[in-house]
């Protein structure tokens, strides 16, 4: 009997960590776009976010939850790099939301594995991919495409940001899988030092690109009524909602199969644009929307064939244990991606 307890209580726990997983996924895009929307200081924002997550992992760390490595300058120059390249990318991915919908985010955000496979088999030497990975890859790119032909919200500065953002995010990702794979760090610790040393990079670009002298300017014509519930709710929920998606995805990733967890991917991502269009017009027009659900399900066809080509045989089966924690590495970074701005 208690067996049988114990086993719908494993049950209902999967069931809470895959739908809050799925919830935090698929609201994410969207309230940092409301987020940006009430409160437009992009470097300020994601600071704010990186302090959320750094200071989360330290605390759940001392209270036991968690573990993760000590933070090392040694560890630090190391990691640097990486760090500069994902603030990059996070910081481009801001002031695409800033100036653009969601859809258009997901859409440029859908071609990165087109740049990925043609990066990691032109520097990392990796084989070429499968015929049905480069026909999934050739859809995502044809709804992109047409995505932006049928774009009624085009303009010059939007799509200026989605490019330096496809481009960052491309050499984010193919940088990031070299790290995780010499550095070291248990998973948890790679999630502290990106963020922490993200959040040290904050003032730098707070300077270059002016936004300390739009926030004192604001403060200065706000001197009574400078504080917005609204501004302070939406900001509140995208730092939340970044800490919790990195907690749900690493739970549900251990909770569920590799195959059941892309499949919650690919729902999240789905859920992200009906949620959109029903709440707000920020959305692409009809044209768009079609040209949208064309990436998607060439994303569906690309983590098919990428799920079916990671099965290894027998004698690389001790290889394939020893990299899961690698695997997770990679997945909370990508977490972390999607969480921020």
């Amino acid at each position: 009997m208690s067996s049988l307890e114990d086993s719908k209580q494993s049950a209902f726990t999967t069931t809470g960590l895959v739908i809050g997983y799925a919830l935090c996924s698929s609201l994410l895009a969207i309230i940092n776009k409301y987020a940006i929307t009430k409160f437009a200081y992009p470097a300020l924002l994601t600071a704010l976010q990186y302090l959320t997550s750094a200071l989360g992992v330290w605390v759940l760390g001392k209270l036991g939850f968690l573990c993760h490595d000590a933070f090392t300058l040694q560890n630090a120059k190391k990691f640097l790099p990486a760090a500069f390249v994902f603030y990059l990318a996070i910081f481009t991915n801001t002031n695409l939301l800033k100036h653009a919908n969601v859809d258009t985010f997901i859409v440029f955000r859908s071609l990165t594995p087109l740049l990925v496979a043609i990066a990691d088999t032109a520097f990392r030497k990796q084989p070429c991919p499968s015929r049905l990975t480069f026909l999934s890859l050739f859809i995502i790119l044809g709804g992109a495409v047409g995505y932006v032909l049928t774009d009624s919200g085009f303009t010059l500065t939007a799509y200026s940001w989605a490019f330096a953002y496809l481009v960052t995010i491309t050499t984010e990702m193919v940088y990031i899988k070299h790290i995780v794979t010499n550095l070291g760090l248990n998973t948890w610790g790679f999630v502290l030092y990106n963020n922490l040393l993200s959040l040290m990079m904050a003032p730098f670009f707070w300077f270059i690109t002016g936004e300390y002298s739009e926030i004192f300017s604001e403060m200065q014509l706000r001197t009574e009524d400078w504080f917005q519930f609204d501004a302070f709710v939406a900001v509140s929920a995208s730092c939340v909602f970044g800490l919790l998606i990195s907690f749900f995805g690493f739970a549900a990733r251990r909770a569920i199969s590799a195959t059941a967890f892309t499949v919650t991917g690919v729902v999240n991502k789905f859920l992200t644009v009906a949620i959109n269009v029903m709440i707000w017009d920020k959305h692409a027009n009809t044209a768009g929307l079609v040209g949208l659900i064309f990436t998607l399900v060439g994303g569906v066809l690309y983590q098919q064939s990428v799920t079916k080509s990671v099965s290894v045989p027998v004698h690389t089966a001790t290889k394939a244990i020893g990299s899961d924690e690698e695997d997770e590495k990679e997945l909370l970074v990508e977490e972390k991606r999607e969480s921020t701005v």
